[in-house]
């Protein structure tokens, strides 16, 4: 997956901080609402394997599959369990109230697992990071 950053400052380690514009559900055009909540842009270090310098406009790359596996976790584990618990409370006979309280139930064991797994996650191998493999104004890759 890439997308197109700014460096913004030089890291230590070969690292570089980029920002990257944020796109947006409704279209990206910002401007003509003002109803976004959120920043604009987002700020991330990356490998800067083509040395590239502050101001320089690059082509950042990330896994896909870390991308996936984060989207996997965060969206479908929880609707998947809203959905498991509604239907077992079903299955065993529950009135309605009682099959949405096993759907909440089944959403927020989802949350609860979303949140252990970041915080009892040893590694971050698998997290997503970015690298620089390419210089905007040259081509230059890496």
């Amino acid at each position: 997956m890439t997308q197109d950053a700014v460096v913004t400052k030089l890291l230590p380690n070969n690292m570089a901080e980029v920002a990257v514009a944020r796109t947006t559900a409704c279209g990206g055009n910002c401007g003509s609402c003002e109803s976004c909540i959120f920043q604009s842009e987002l700020k991330t270090p990356a490998r800067n394997l083509v040395g590239a310098r502050p101001g320089q406009k690059v082509v950042i790359e990330s896994k896909s599959s870390a991308v996936y596996k984060a989207a996997m976790l965060v969206y479908l584990l929880p609707i998947t369990l809203v959905v498991l618990g509604y239907v077992l409370a079903y299955l065993a006979g529950a009135a309605e109230g009682l099959c949405v309280a096993s759907a909440f139930a089944g959403l927020l064991l989802g949350a609860a697992i979303v949140v252990l797994s970041q915080r009892l996650k040893k590694n971050h191998e698998n997290d997503i990071s970015f690298d620089i493999v390419q210089l905007m104004e040259t081509g230059e890759k890496a």
